[in-house]
């Protein structure tokens, strides 16, 4: 792909130029890629899994931009030759991830806490915490709260007598709804 500066003769330029080149306006930049080629064969399995899910990721930007909020809050993330429209496409193909669940705070005492830190390309709606025995018996489960450094908090409100052998399950759910899951054993 070669990206064009400014050329009086390509510059705007956007379509195709037989079956060899293909010209791309984004922006102010006019960008000179290879033409795509038809693919030859049958689809596996997996390929029309990743198609369907791009067709649900490109319904999902268009809804996005159509809802003045979203589109607002897409466009203030994306980076120089983006879209609200591409970055709402990227943030449902990525699901939020999970990369700790703190349990040094949980005593099973009530105004204990669990502390989680999940992270998503762009924003996080909701982390949910549950609580388990070890019989597997739920002992709470509830909505944290984001602090200002942007980790999560779950303020624990029932008394649990015994945490040893417990499990602790968190979800985190992003804005397209991605969810996911984590388990920990105490």
């Amino acid at each position: 792909m070669a990206k064009v500066g400014n050329n009086i003769v390509v510059t705007g330029l956007s379509g195709k130029l037989g079956n060899l080149i293909v010209f791309r306006t984004h922006g102010a930049k006019t960008v000179v890629a290879q033409a795509p080629q038809k693919r030859e064969g049958e689809s596996t399995e997996a390929q029309e899994q990743h198609q369907q899910r791009f067709q649900e990721a490109i319904l999902y930007g268009k809804a996005s931009i159509s809802d003045a909020e979203k589109k607002a809050a897409y466009k203030a993330s994306a980076e120089e030759g983006q879209s609200a429209f591409n970055v709402a496409v990227a943030d449902f193909l990525k699901a939020p991830h999970i990369d700790l669940i703190d349990v040094s705070h949980y005593s099973g005492q009530p105004d204990s806490y669990i502390a989680v830190r999940a992270v998503d390309d762009f924003k996080i709606a909701e982390v949910t915490v549950s609580i388990f025995n070890s019989d597997g018996s739920e002992v709470e489960h509830g909505a944290a709260s984001v602090q200002t450094d942007g980790s999560w908090r779950y303020l624990v409100t029932t008394t649990n007598e015994s945490v040893t052998g417990d499990k602790i399950i968190v979800r985190a759910t992003d804005l397209p709804g991605n969810l996911t899951e984590k388990e920990q054993a105490i």
